[in-house]
């Protein structure tokens, strides 16, 4: 199901796929850490509900994670260099602008592509990422520690256990997350968010102890909105059937208003 493509002298997977007979407005996604195409897009309903609604649904596998190459140099992690792969993947298709979401540290890839290419981006949809995307540098240090232990059984803290168990289930190459959490801990700045003039929908779960608030960001982008995730924690939020709802909606509303011209 996933094929490959090379950038910046790594093998990186992704997914590319459509109903026939849709309208075929191209969706990037890209997925957070520690996860995979799958598990983030796939299984959640995320892929069914866009290709369903008529979209192209492409989805990159981050550097270091499943199927793509996986560097153990923190320096292979910075968030512009992932955001760089997410440009080079729209470049291999062919397609020069599209809706692009990602989740938690997904959103920071996809608002640092924004930053940077503000011409591919033709509407943002941010999820499991608040205002840390400014004053935040994402997931603990410890989780790296976490993934680095040979001996997990002597970890105590709730966030490195549940990152680590999480990484061995999906067969995660260890060293090379925690490379990624060393490496990826870049943030924008308030005059960055501020240009980031692309439509934007920021969803975070109301439980969520790891994203930030959506509206403090919200409210430095020109063109942006948040929309909370009831009951929802970091990880629940993700597939949350009101999230999907929402992002479609968005996505609906801009591509029929002619935002994509």
């Amino acid at each position: 199901m996933l094929k490959h493509f090379s950038h910046d002298g790594l093998s990186l997977a992704y997914l590319d796929t459509r109903q026939e007979g849709g309208h075929g407005t191209p969706v990037l996604l890209i997925h957070g850490f520690a996860s995979l195409i799958r598990i983030n897009w796939v299984g959640p309903g995320w892929v069914k509900t866009l290709t369903e609604a008529g979209y192209r649904v492409i989805a990159i596998e981050n550097r270091g994670h499943g199927a793509s190459e996986k560097p153990h140099d923190p320096a292979a992690y910075a968030t512009p260099l992932m955001a760089e792969d997410a440009r080079a993947l729209l470049d291999h298709l062919g397609i020069q602008r599209a809706f692009v979401q990602g989740y938690s540290m997904g959103a920071r890839i996809s608002a640092f592509l924004a930053m940077r290419h503000p011409e591919r981006v033709a509407a943002l949809a941010l999820g499991g990422l608040g205002i840390h995307l400014v004053d935040g540098v994402g997931l603990p240090l410890g989780i790296a520690e976490a993934m680095e232990t040979a001996d997990a059984s002597g970890l105590t803290d709730p966030t490195q256990i549940m990152f680590r168990s999480f990484a061995e289930k999906n067969g995660q190459d260890l060293l090379a997350l925690a490379a990624c959490i060393r490496g990826s801990r870049q943030v924008l700045d308030r005059s960055e968010v501020a240009r980031l003039a692309a439509p934007t929908l920021i969803a975070v779960g109301t439980r969520d102890d790891i994203a930030g608030a959506p509206e403090p960001l919200a409210a430095m982008m020109p063109d942006a909105r948040a929309f909370a995730i009831e009951g929802r924690d970091h990880n629940l939020a993700v597939g949350d059937r009101t999230h999907r709802a929402e992002v479609l909606a968005f996505f609906d509303q801009i591509r029929q208003s002619g935002g994509m011209g």
